[in-house]
């Protein structure tokens, strides 16, 4: 065991369960760690590293902003903070941003505001928020009450009252739930920790109809799925479908924390000042990688790659189901975003993987999650592949 391993064990809280590896450096979607062996990442500190690691672009952007200014505080205005609104705005059905720091605080921020602007619109009551059984929001207490997996909640009860989950792509229940009292619904246009589960068109449609019939705001929690991971800079253009909030993080920055919600003029407008905060929401460094991570991912032909790298694993995924039948159920996903189903627990694939210096994530008992670097190359694609025909054949 390295130095690292040994005092990580003594120091760190034991919330983690880490695997036996530390990692010092890291160059587009290959890791070293501190013994000097290398691994090919397709996990991308889960769905966090859009543009690989340590990109120079953005390394470039952190070094001289930090040079410039490192934080004020959002008493007052900074320059990366605005021009990041701006860009958003601009490709997006948004008119407004507030900037965080993680997901889960996108997600608090996104559900605080629907509660107060139903408050303001129409007075106490109308307080209910509907979710999805198997979703996952974070893991503050809002965002843990939004997410489907009592699992989660054990020990931490009692949660947020007034959330009400009801089954992904359950048109029924949906109806039943979506009524005068709902202040808000909110999905995940695929559900990343449940299993990489694609919500389907309709449903997406049917929740629009009734959150504009009941006066409810559509929120899309866009956290895993967003910054180009599908194949659009959005999922929700996939379906053409627009949210009210919109909430973003993960990939956004490109390694740094950096959290934003998006929203209309109209709804936005309900924060008003004193009402919600961040002390260190839109740092100017996080913003300035933020910045940079937006150029490359909205330059030319970028996201139609992403798209096109995206069916190469797909593909090559599918391939494998059809030739081990008897070991794979199949495979779902969107882009760079795709999961692998398996008749034998995920968790044996996982570590046959990581022995081979390849890194994946298992969300489910029986799913295996790719969420490489959007750079990733079609020969890492193609070695990844061929490591787990590999495995397959001779387990």
């Amino acid at each position: 065991m390295g130095y690292l391993r040994e005092a990580g064990e003594i120091y760190l809280a034991r919330n983690y369960r880490r695997f036996p590896v530390a990692f010092v450096r890291g160059r587009g979607a290959r890791l070293w760690d501190e013994e000097g062996r290398e691994y090919l990442d397709f996990c991308a500190g889960i769905a966090v590293c859009a543009l690989g690691h340590s990109p120079p672009e953005v390394v470039q952007a952190i070094r001289t902003q930090a040079e410039r200014l490192l934080h004020v505080s959002n008493l007052y205005w900074t320059e990366p903070q605005v021009r990041l609104a701006r860009v958003l705005v601009e490709h997006s059905f948004a008119e407004r941003v507030f900037f965080c720091n993680s997901g889960a605080e996108a997600v608090e921020a996104a559900l605080k505001l629907a509660r107060r602007r139903a408050w303001l619109e129409y007075g106490p009551g109308k307080t209910r928020i509907v979710a999805l059984e198997n979703s996952f929001h974070g893991r503050t207490y809002g965002a843990l009450s939004a997410t489907g997996q009592p699992a989660y909640w054990e020990g931490f009860e009692p949660l947020v009252p007034d959330f009400v989950h009801i089954p992904p792509n359950d048109l029924e229940a949906l109806s039943k739930a979506v009524d005068e009292r709902t202040c808000a619904v909110i999905l995940e246009p695929i559900l990343g920790e449940g299993g990489v589960i694609p919500l389907s068109r309709e449903f997406l449609e049917t929740t629009r109809r009734l959150c504009d019939r009941n006066g409810a705001l559509l929120i899309f929690d866009e956290i895993q799925t967003g910054i180009g991971r599908t194949g659009h800079l959005f999922a929700y253009e996939h379906y053409g479908i627009l949210p009210d909030v919109l909430c973003l993080a993960k990939g956004l920055a490109g390694g740094l924390p950096l959290g934003a919600v998006l929203a209309r003029e109209g709804v936005m407008e309900a924060l008003s000042p004193g009402s919600h905060a961040s002390t260190f929401g839109g740092n100017p460094v996080c913003c300035a990688a933020a910045l940079a991570v937006l150029e490359r991912v909205l330059a030319p032909d970028f996201l139609a790659e992403v798209r096109l790298k995206g069916k190469a694993l797909e593909k090559g995924l599918r391939d494998l189901c059809t030739k081990f039948p008897e070991k794979l159920r199949g495979v779902r996903g969107l882009g760079l975003l795709l999961a692998l189903e398996t008749r034998f627990p995920a968790s044996e694939l996982l570590q046959a993987l990581f022995e081979k210096r390849i890194l994946t994530t298992a969300p489910k008992p029986e799913v295996l999650r790719f969420t490489p670097p959007l750079i990733i190359s079609y020969r890492e694609i193609d070695a990844l592949l061929a490591a787990l025909e590999e495995i397959l054949a001779s387990s």
